[in-house]
């Protein structure tokens, strides 16, 4: 295959790794730049992994560049203003996707939240074992730790996170139906129908980085949830525009204001209850965001 080729070939595996590291779709593009940078000076140079197995040496690379990353990144998300959560891939349709990575291959906005548990080592091998489907072998390779190792390590990250975390969903079918009622009951006021959505257990996470208006810690359980939601509904029902969208491959809604996206909502179900809503309001984070036709 020519460079060309290869780069064609690899790049939307590279980028889900980097993205589902990461959580940022232009740090996620940077460390796949990067990767294929030092592929290109290795194979020059005649480095026989870059020349025998360009997708071994290109997939360690994009890991390796990404733990580097998230442990510089972490000190800044320390000191973020208020939650912070992963920028969003967005689709309104299910025949494309804002940037380069697969519906299927992009974890939820929750999911990729709550790997942030996780160190970056513990991350980058738990996703390389449970969503890219690494074995054993070639994520030791890749993290430079002993097989046994790693298997300690997904096995804590497993516990870690909690058996409710599931990486699997409702058909699609189910979800877009919770969707559409959970969009009747706040456009309706309908406490009664909201509250039959919603775990018990429920949270909100809102990410505004300090530029937009949100709520700066998590609101908890089912009552409060629901009111908040009818409370802010009722302020901007009139202003604002509603979208139905695909947010990492899981239905939800972008909210529009004057044509430009204001707000995202990530909804997150399971056994047939809303259980997780991210709310995205930083701007930075929407300039992927499709505008309002």
């Amino acid at each position: 295959m020519q460079q060309e080729d290869i780069f064609q070939a690899y790049k939307p595996l590279l980028f889900s790794i980097a993205y589902n590291m990461l959580g940022s779709v232009m740090d996620a593009e940077d460390c796949v730049q990067e990767a294929f940078l030092r592929w290109y000076q290795a194979k020059d140079h005649g480095e026989t992994e870059a020349v025998r197995s360009p997708k071994s040496y290109l997939s360690t690379m994009v890991t390796r560049l990404s733990i580097d990353h998230l442990r510089s990144a972490r000190v800044r998300r320390e000191q973020y203003v208020g939650v912070w959560l992963p920028e969003p891939l967005i689709t309104t349709d299910e025949t494309s996707v804002t940037g380069m990575v697969e519906l299927s291959e992009a974890l939820s906005v929750a999911f990729l939240h709550l790997l942030e548990q996780l160190s970056p080592l513990e991350r980058a091998v738990f996703l390389l074992r449970q969503v890219f489907d690494y074995d054993y072998g070639a994520i030791a390779t890749m993290v430079q730790k002993s097989e046994d190792n790693c298997r300690q390590i997904v096995r804590r990250a497993r516990q870690h996170l909690g058996a409710r975390h599931a990486l699997y969903h409702a058909s699609r079918e189910q979800q877009e139906a919770i969707l559409h009622q959970f969009l009747r009951a706040c456009q309706d006021g309908d406490m009664d129908g909201l509250l039959g959505l919603l775990a018990n257990d429920i949270v909100i996470y809102a990410d505004s980085g300090g530029k937009a208006p949100a709520v700066r810690h998590p609101i908890c359980g089912a009552d409060r949830v629901a009111q908040h939601l009818l409370g802010v509904v009722r302020k901007v029902l009139e202003d604002f525009r509603f979208r139905v969208a695909l947010i990492n491959g899981q239905p939800g809604m972008i909210v529009y204001r004057n044509g430009a996206p204001a707000v995202l909502l990530a909804l997150e179900m399971l056994d047939g209850q809303i259980w997780e809503i991210d709310v995205i309001a930083n701007p930075d984070k929407l300039q992927g965001v499709p505008a309002l036709n």
